[in-house]
């Protein structure tokens, strides 16, 4: 098991207010999986996926990236740990507009101190892989959102992560664009990549192999594409989120 999450509970206090945004949470992710997380704004996604990018702490419970315990990493090793395990793509693309889009990907690359040659021969690969090697030397305010994209998904993997963590990677896309992203993220897992994606579009968590259904806390639901296709994909997606909503309208008659 390349992530494996045991009973993850997360407590927030705010002046004397106790919210419980997961409850118990387990699952896992073997190496090379694709996997979507899906649930409402406040189901608790964001709060998981923030756990297992290091960026909080569960208040119970334990969260495992390759059998390492992700809460007892020292908080001076926490940065090299990101940099250096996972890779991450966000919806706003958080690329720097003062470096040419060659230098944004090799940035994890340069604080790691790599090989000059080594940090090159990577660029190119992902360069390739990506479709990209026609903006390296432009900066990122020249080129599209989608390509923007691109370009942060190759800073995402330029240090080979254990996991690709994936935050609503389409959100700032229109739906042509959106395709093609969501088209590379498939070729990537075909690539042996492993990828984790928390997202509220259908089509988006329809290119997975797998759906995790997050609500109130907990895990709800989950399903597997198998052989399905993806339109096929998006109805069983469809109908779990009705089903959702439709135990969601009992609980509160």
């Amino acid at each position: 098991m390349l992530l494996d999450i045991q009973n993850v509970k997360k407590v927030y206090r705010n002046k004397g207010v106790q919210v419980e945004a997961l409850h118990k949470v387990s699952f896992g992710v073997e190496k090379g999986e694709y996997v979507a997380i899906m649930g409402e704004s406040g189901s608790g996604k964001s709060t998981l996926l923030n756990m297992i990018a290091t960026f909080d702490v569960p208040t119970e419970g334990t969260l495992k990236l390759a059998g390492q315990d992700l809460t007892k990493i020292k908080t001076k090793d926490l940065a090299k740990f990101r940099r250096d395990e996972l890779g991450f793509v966000f919806q706003d693309f958080n690329v720097l507009d003062t470096f040419s889009n060659k230098d944004n990907i090799l940035l994890p690359q340069v604080l790691s101190n790599q090989k000059p040659k080594e940090m090159m021969a990577r660029v190119n690969q992902l360069a390739e892989t990506l479709d990209i090697q026609s903006i390296l030397e432009k900066y990122p305010y020249e080129i599209s959102g989608g390509q923007r994209q691109r370009v942060a998904i190759a800073r995402a993997l330029i240090n080979q992560p254990k996991i690709l963590l994936a935050d609503e990677p389409t959100g700032a896309l229109d739906s042509k664009t959106s395709g093609q992203i969501l088209n590379l993220f498939k070729q990537l897992n075909k690539l042996r990549y492993t990828i984790l994606m928390v997202t509220h579009s259908i089509q988006a968590a329809s290119t997975a192999n797998r759906v995790l259904f997050i609500k109130d806390g907990i895990v709800f639901h989950e399903i597997y594409k198998g052989t399905a296709k993806d339109t096929e994909f998006q109805d069983k997606i469809s109908a779990s989120l009705s089903m959702m909503n439709r135990q969601e309208n009992r609980d509160e008659i």
